[in-house]
């Protein structure tokens, strides 16, 4: 399953509500997150078990970036609940189709650079669950002291690639990250995951009863037409909590399976800075025409045929979609989603 419900606040303003940045081709590749997620799936998952959990404002761009998917292989969220319901939705449907099945929990909005050493490991991580009852995320190397990820501790090895889990620390500041970093045991959480079914299912009942029993609920109606009634009228009352949270943290079955698959979260203008071709002086500019003078390490993205023409600025992140500028330096992209929220207030909703 690939979730992709996600607004991408942080890269306001190019990322908007009314489409957000899994469905926007950064690299000008032809290709979105999304569609570039799909695609280092097909030759590992059958296209007809993938499954898009979405908002409901958003199936239509899914099926139109999407073409090869069934209407019945989107389902459609009618509030954002974060990740445990979303994932708890999709286990108990995907149960009652295939009661045996192995899944596999991806973001729509990753970048990943190593493709083929990408899917080895998720034909590794299925095999494991498939041998084991499992939980199992995959924990990216870390070359920084990256204080906008959530991290993992790992603990004695169980098999080559795969560790017990010890800990698992959100956001660590810059201390910090840097002492995980220097310890060589913490791997940042990527956000990927597997089990089976069953395993996920349980591990709510257990952990997350209060998201488990919404679920519960609707035993029957999973795989009907009355499906995604009983999920209209009862998916809003589900707990906002992510699936970290709601059971990673808690339960004993836990594994890391350590990887470098060339792996960001693209979820920042640093981020996509990072994984973006320079130009002699550092600059990097999405697409667009731009002259920059004495200009250095900039982050540059404006749609359309307007012209940027810069003088004097360095580490900053320029961008410009429609009716909104955003001129920030590099170090203050965590405070952009403060920046959003402010907008909304002042402004109103027309401009997110």
């Amino acid at each position: 399953m690939i979730m992709c419900g996600g607004v991408g606040s942080r890269f306001w303003p190019y990322s908007r509500a009314s489409r957000p940045k899994q469905f926007i081709d950064f690299f000008g590749t032809g290709r979105s997150l999304l569609q570039m997620s799909v695609d280092r799936l097909k030759d590992i998952v059958p296209p007809e078990n993938i499954i898009i959990m979405t908002n409901e404002q958003y199936a239509g761009i899914v099926a139109e970036q999407l073409p090869e998917v069934a209407p019945s292989q989107i389902l459609c969220e009618p509030a954002r609940r974060n990740t445990a319901p979303c994932i708890a939705w999709a286990a108990h449907h995907i149960r009652n189709m295939a009661p045996n099945a192995s899944i596999m929990v991806a973001p729509s909005d990753h970048l990943i650079m190593r493709v083929d050493e990408f899917r080895r490991c998720v034909i590794n991580a299925f095999e494991f669950i498939e041998q084991h009852d499992a939980i199992v995320t995959m924990g990216i190397k870390p070359n920084r002291p990256e204080t906008g990820y959530g991290y993992i501790q790992a603990g004695e090895h169980v098999s080559t690639d795969f560790c017990a889990v010890k800990t698992f620390t959100e956001k660590p500041n810059a201390e910090l990250a840097q002492v995980f970093l220097d310890s060589g045991e913490f791997y940042w959480n990527s956000g990927m995951f597997f089990w089976s079914a069953t395993c996920i299912c349980n591990a709510l009942k257990s952990y997350a009863p209060d998201v488990s029993h919404v679920f519960e609920m609707g035993e029957g109606v999973y795989g009907t037409d009355r499906e995604q009634a009983f999920i209209n009228e009862h998916y809003p009352s589900c707990p906002n909590i992510s699936i970290d949270f709601a059971v990673m943290e808690k339960a004993p079955n836990v594994y890391v399976e350590c990887v470098d698959i060339g792996w960001s979260d693209l979820g920042t203008w640093g981020s996509l800075y990072e994984n973006s071709p320079k130009n002699i002086d550092g600059n990097v500019t999405q697409n667009c025409k731009a002259l920059m003078y004495d200009c250095h390490d900039n982050v540059v993205a404006i749609k359309g045929d307007k012209i940027l023409v810069a003088s004097g600025l360095t580490d900053y992140i320029i961008a410009d979609e429609d009716d909104a500028l955003l001129i920030v330096p590099k170090s203050e992209e965590q405070k952009i989603k403060i920046y959003v929220n402010e907008v909304k207030a002042k402004f109103g909703d027309k401009f997110l």
